[in-house]
């Protein structure tokens, strides 16, 4: 089951780079607000048909959850305008690969102090020395990007 797992986060890794490029050139043309809207309609779509075939949980109960919870429901939205309206400006790969410091960053955080009932994991050296690597790598990608544009 892990390495079935391990392949279906990468093809979500796959699919969310995709969806990023698509929706920046999408949102030249209708906007970066409305890209951000009709995704999210179209997803409401599709997961409300696949609820109902496949559905086992309780919609309801996020009428029971803390409401300190429902901020997720924000977030993902924040996180799709953010990446709608980066992907245009700096790239596929650079918006990506700043997304994935951002998420390293905010989880080293939340192992340190073991925030939303997580495992408690000490920020050490090897995890400082990781996002370090990421920020180089994200200068010589973004610099190689800027170098590319301006060649053309």
């Amino acid at each position: 089951m892990g390495i079935f797992m391990i392949l279906f986060t990468f093809l979500g890794g796959l699919t969310l780079s995709a969806q990023s490029a698509i929706n920046g050139t999408f949102s030249r043309k209708a906007g970066t607000i409305e890209t951000t809207l009709l995704t999210f309609l179209t997803g409401t779509m599709f997961l409300a048909i696949f609820i109902l075939f496949f559905g086992r949980g309780n919609v309801l109960a996020i009428l029971e959850v803390p409401k300190w919870q429902l901020s997720a429901v924000f977030l993902g939205v924040m996180f799709l305008l953010f990446i709608v309206a980066a992907v245009p400006k700096i790239g596929v790969i650079a918006a990506n690969i700043t997304v994935i410091i951002g998420q390293l960053v905010i989880g080293v955080v939340i192992d340190h102090f073991g925030w939303f009932n997580s495992l408690v994991i000490p920020l050490d050296m090897k995890r400082s020395a990781a996002l370090v690597f990421m920020m180089i790598a994200l200068y010589f990608i973004y610099k190689g990007n800027k170098r590319a544009s301006e060649e053309v």
